[in-house]
């Protein structure tokens, strides 16, 4: 196919972008009859005009802008909010826990719940960076408690600074249960904090076993601040309802799903 009118070839491309289908520079050099430099060349203004992502050896369509997490509110306010599926979700983690495990319960609402649901009496070592969380653990006298310390985040409802980081280093985690503020199959896990952040991303780099608890309302939604991708965790622990089309996007990127039952 020879198209030697530039807009009108450009035109066709962003055509088929806007489909969801990818361009490869190559490919349509060979199929306009042109150089892969004219091609580059539309490639480059259509990225300028906000039409697509520009990659190596082409183009991509544009992602699709996600809503922002609702889950930017304080930890206190989000403690009050769906304790009954997230009381769910937690039975569901709590299953996983081993015997003699050391295990981490960063912070988060959801992860709060857990430690009501942990098994009695099976030598468990629980370690937190969250002040709500240790208040709770202390109610159970077959756990034992280690507290990372630091300065209190209010907002976050505990010590994710450079202190805490460093003493989270000197810990071998065999189970962590990591507190996130948005999921996406594309984008991955986030945080509102850029210290949150670096701080899960040291959780990650320090345990055995990684698992994250999703209420539906943080699916498919964003944050600024990226941890890791979806791939980087071993269980991702859904509601019983979670939108079957949404958990086909993260098996697809790599996630292992464990459903909690209904509350």
């Amino acid at each position: 196919m020879n198209n030697d009118l530039p807009l009108a070839r450009r035109d066709i491309i962003a055509l088929r972008l806007e489909r969801g289908e990818g361009a490869v520079a190559t490919a349509l050099a060979q199929e306009f009859g042109v150089s892969e430099d004219a091609i580059r060349r539309d490639l480059r203004a259509l990225a300028a005009e906000g039409r697509c992502r520009r990659v190596y050896g082409g183009a991509l369509p544009l992602l699709p802008q996600l809503p922002i997490s609702p889950a930017s509110t304080d930890m206190a306010v989000r403690m009050e909010e769906q304790p009954e599926r997230k009381a769910a979700l937690a039975r569901a983690a709590a299953m996983l826990v081993q015997k003699n495990e050391l295990i981490f319960l960063d912070n988060g609402s959801t992860n709060l719940a857990i430690v009501r649901f942990l098994p009695r009496d099976i030598g468990l070592a629980v370690v937190t960076n969250s002040v709500q969380i240790a208040a709770e653990v202390l109610k159970r006298s077959d756990l034992s408690l280690a507290v990372l310390g630091g300065t209190v985040d209010a907002h976050v409802g505990g010590c994710i600074d450079a202190q805490a980081i460093d003493q989270l280093m000197l810990l071998n985690i065999d189970r962590c249960f990591l507190g996130v503020c948005a999921l996406s199959a594309g984008s991955g896990i986030s945080a509102f904090s850029p210290a949150d952040a670096s701080f899960k991303r040291a959780l990650l780099a320090h345990s055995a076993h990684v698992a994250v608890l999703a209420v539906n309302a943080k699916l498919e939604t964003r944050a600024p601040y990226r941890i890791a991708d979806i791939g980087a965790i071993d269980r991702l622990i859904v509601e019983h309802d979670a939108p079957a089309a949404i958990l086909a996007g993260f098996t697809q990127a790599g996630a292992t799903l464990l459903a909690a039952q209904a509350p």
